[in-house]
Parts: C-alpha cells; sequence; structure tokens
C-alpha cells in the first residue's frame, strides 16, 4: 500500500518495553504525528479558522487541546457526549465563542440532552442542523439553526432540488440562522480534476440558492462543506468568500489519517498517528498468520483490507472475525506467535470507537494512558 512507503517506520518513537508489556489489542496515539498533521491542514488551509474538524473520529480532550493549541475555534461534532467533553476542554482552557456545529439530526429526548449539554457551557455557540420548518420549531434556543443541504449523499438534508424547501426552512429561522452545511462526501472520484469539478459544480449551485436565502437571514455568516475525500477541492472554490461569507472545510480523520484518507488525498503529507498494536496469536498452516486485532477491535466496515502492517508489506490481512485478523504472507518470513505488530486501519474513526483507553506516545518515547473519554452513547446524563 503506499501509505507503507512514506511512512516512518524507524522513526517510530515505540519502545521495545512497551511493544513487549503493553496488552493487546491497543489503541496507540502517535503524538508528534497528531500534531504534524495538524500543522499541515492549516497550511493547506491558510488559516485555523478554516478549519472546522469533526471530533467524531478522535474522541480525546487530550486530541482536542491540541487542535486549540493550533488556534482552532471551530468544531463538528456528532453526539451529546462528544460535545460535553469538548466543552470540559474548552472550559479548562479557560476560552470564549468557540463554535460547534452538531452534524447529526438529533430528536426526542436525545435533542433535549444535547440541549441542556448546550445550556450547560456557555462557552460554547452550539449550532445544530435542520431541513425543515418543522424541525427550526422544534430547536430549543440554546441550539443555533444551520440549514441542511444535500447535494447527492442522501444521508439527511434538503435536496438542492428543491428551493422551495429550502426557503421555507430559511424564512423559518430567520434572524436565528447563522450557518448552511453543505456536505459532499460522496464524491469520491479517484481522479482528483474530476472530483474538483464536482465539488466546485455543487457549490455553485448552492450559490445560486443562497441568492434567495439571504434576505431572509441577516446573521448567516457561514458555508461548512466537505469532509476528508472533498476539502483540498474545497479550498479552491472562491465563491463563497467572494460573497461576503465565511467558508469552511471540516475533515476530522485528517487529524489521525488512515489507509482510505491516504488513497484520497494522494502526496499530502500526513502520518497515520493512531495504530493498533496487535500480536500474532497462531501459525494455522504455511504463509498463514492470525493477530488478536479482528473486528471488535479494528473498523471492518470499509472493506478489506480492513489494516495494513507497518514495515510488512508482504502481509496480506483478510476479512476479520471478533476477534481475530488473519493474514496471509505473500513476502518475506511468516511471524511467530507472540511477535508484536503495529496495524495501520483502513478507517480510523470507528477504530478509535472500539477503544476504551489509548496510549498516549511522545517523541521522546514517554507514554500515558488516557481514556478515549467522548467514545460510544450516554443515552442520560
Amino acid at each position: 500500500h503506499p501509505i507503507l512507503h512514506s511512512f516512518p517506520t524507524r522513526a517510530l518513537p515505540i519502545s521495545t518495553e512497551l511493544l513487549t508489556t503493553l496488552p493487546s489489542p491497543a489503541l496507540v496515539i502517535l503524538m508528534e504525528h497528531v500534531r504534524g498533521n495538524i500543522a499541515r491542514v492549516i497550511e493547506a488551509c491558510g488559516s485555523p479558522n478554516r478549519w472546522r474538524p469533526h471530533v467524531k473520529t478522535t474522541k480525546m480532550p487530550e486530541v482536542w487541546d491540541e487542535l486549540l493549541t493550533a488556534g482552532v475555534r471551530r468544531f463538528k461534532c456528532a453526539t451529546p457526549r462528544e460535545l460535553e467533553y469538548l466543552g470540559r476542554v474548552v472550559r479548562k482552557r479557560k476560552i470564549e465563542g468557540v463554535s460547534v456545529l452538531v452534524a447529526f439530526p438529533h430528536v426526542g429526548p436525545t435533542l433535549r440532552l444535547l440541549s441542556g449539554v448546550a445550556d450547560s457551557f456557555p462557552e460554547l455557540c452550539v449550532g445544530m442542523l435542520v431541513e425543515d420548518p418543522e424541525g427550526v420549531q422544534a430547536l430549543p434556543h440554546s441550539l443555533d439553526p444551520w440549514i441542511d443541504l444535500n447535494p447527492g449523499m442522501d444521508r439527511t438534508g434538503i435536496p438542492l432540488n428543491d428551493p422551495d424547501r429550502i426557503l421555507a426552512t430559511t424564512r423559518a429561522a430567520g434572524e436565528r440562522l447563522v450557518g448552511i452545511s453543505v456536505y459532499d462526501g460522496h464524491l469520491h472520484m479517484s481522479d482528483q480534476d474530476q472530483r474538483q469539478r464536482e465539488v466546485h459544480r455543487c457549490y455553485e449551485r448552492t450559490m445560486e440558492l443562497l441568492k434567495d436565502l439571504r434576505p431572509y437571514a441577516p446573521n448567516l455568516t457561514e458555508v461548512v462543506t466537505s469532509g476528508t475525500s472533498t476539502f483540498q477541492a474545497a479550498l479552491s472554490f472562491e465563491g463563497f468568500s467572494q460573497a461576503g461569507l465565511q467558508h469552511t472545510v471540516s475533515p476530522g480523520t485528517v487529524v489521525f489519517h488512515d489507509m482510505r484518507s491516504e488513497e484520497e488525498n494522494p502526496g499530502f503529507q500526513l502520518s497515520p498517528a493512531a495504530l493498533v498494536l496487535a500480536r500474532v496469536i497462531s501459525n494455522p498452516r504455511e504463509k498463514h498468520f492470525t493477530c488478536d486485532a479482528g473486528s471488535k477491535s479494528i473498523a471492518a466496515e470499509a472493506g478489506d483490507p480492513c489494516a495494513i502492517v507497518v514495515g510488512h508489506s508482504g502481509y496480506q490481512a483478510q476479512s476479520p472475525s471478533e476477534e481475530h485478523l488473519p493474514f496471509v504472507v505473500t513476502e518475506g518470513t511468516t511471524p511467530t506467535r507472540g511477535e508484536p505488530l503495529l496495524l495501520i486501519p483502513r478507517h480510523v474513526c470507528p477504530t478509535v470507537n472500539l477503544h476504551e483507553e489509548a496510549v498516549l506516545v511522545e517523541a521522546d518515547g514517554s507514554t500515558r494512558r488516557v481514556p478515549v473519554a467522548a467514545r460510544a452513547h450516554a443515552p442520560w446524563s
């Protein structure tokens, strides 16, 4: 995999002691790589103000603290637990006016729970996606409405070809409306130029709609777009800023990086910062081995291979089961039982969510164990 060619395996600050004493499977976070990735994204954006990272990937206050240190003041989150722990970090840092967009629609009791969390942290300006006038009316006043536009992802939002509903929702929100979300995560074309053309076409359609919306929304100031697959294309679009709007991009995976992100952003020079430590538990037959990082410790929903092994391009991961990840050896020697392996996940976001704790490793090899505090769901507070 191309990620193996650029990953500095010899420079990993992971000590032999850690590899021999840390129970597996375990989530290992390389903090210097985290900081390097944050700096690289901010460099591409031109300013931390243009980046609204989604914290669903990282889920750890210690990592969010690095984002705040780098000057990031805008975020996205998905759950009340993520919002609560992000609020705690902001409060500890004594920072005011941090903007958080809850980029996942909440209804019923969960919406009330989310509103209660927002009320608890006046340091935060909390927004919430809406997709119809009824959603605006149901939104507590602790949450600012953001209109969710659907450019073809077809998960949530108002289709771009439904201007009447978009306008009705805008009028219902009125002065409360502060932003528009246009998530274009369905655009995964391998050809970078084609992807950019499709992304810009999507934004141009949004610009046409905004002409009719802005008279009804005097406080509309921001358009947020783009996950990991499209943020580079989004950064080259100038239409929103020329119209006097803040255009932010919202990739979150880039903080940790993974196989899929490398495929979607070749040459962007990010380093995988979240690894899964596993160990060989069996050699069932010649040129085969199995490690202890199955689908309960590394995400498997994004396709095969679910991971690659640092330093071993000849180890080909097969489909995992719950506690087992089998490999076929296509090149090199077969590892023996007990040998530690470091895995780079194909999809790091749900991988992080599977672990209750992480080991943070600094450049000097020092470590600390921290909870993955914002993982999972809390049905009550």
